[in-house]
């Protein structure tokens, strides 16, 4: 089964958008976004995926009730599991927190096969005693090219997938 897993939206529509769509032509069936979605307006967007959706916050959580109830109810598909998420998928058992360091932290504890994290903008992927822990790097494109990871279940392998181009910001600008 492939999982897709996201992070750090941070409102980039457009970014977001085709994330989503890669995933569904890419045949996954569970999208887990690691925190950062920020506005309640993105989960229109996050809802075009067609399997099941898993949603926690990060450090910019936007409006949190607006987005805590809007999940299950009028996005069915979307489950919002508040700081952390705790699932099992095709026999795995997968955890997920927006910091690196609790990510690193859950891993250690050796109660999951994986553990997805964010926050740092930085994709990367380590093995801390038997988990596999897999940061899919930020949509928004502030430090590297913006992307997300396809992760399949049936041999433990990823690849990360670009969505498009890295923000250049002018350092002259006022």
């Amino acid at each position: 089964m492939k999982i897709a897993i996201l992070s750090d939206s941070h409102d980039h529509i457009p970014n977001l958008a085709r994330a989503v769509v890669h995933a569904n032509k890419a045949g996954a069936k569970i999208l887990l976004h690691c925190g950062d979605l920020i506005s309640p307006f993105m989960l229109a967007y996050l809802n075009r995926f067609c399997g099941d959706i898993h949603l926690i916050y990060g450090n910019n959580a936007g409006d949190q009730h607006l987005i805590s109830s809007r999940c299950g109810s009028v996005f069915e598909r979307i489950t919002h599991h508040g700081i952390a998420m705790n699932i099992e998928a095709d026999g795995l058992r997968i955890g997920c927190h927006h910091y690196p360091e609790l990510a690193f932290g859950l891993a250690a504890g050796g109660q999951y096969d994986m553990v997805c994290c964010g926050h740092n903008h930085e994709s990367g992927a380590r093995t801390i005693g038997d988990c596999l822990v897999l940061n899919p790097g930020d949509l928004l494109g502030k430090d590297e090219l913006p992307g997300f990871i396809l992760f399949e279940t049936s041999d433990l392998s990823w690849e990360r997938i670009i969505v498009g181009k890295r923000l250049v910001i002018d350092d002259e600008s006022p």
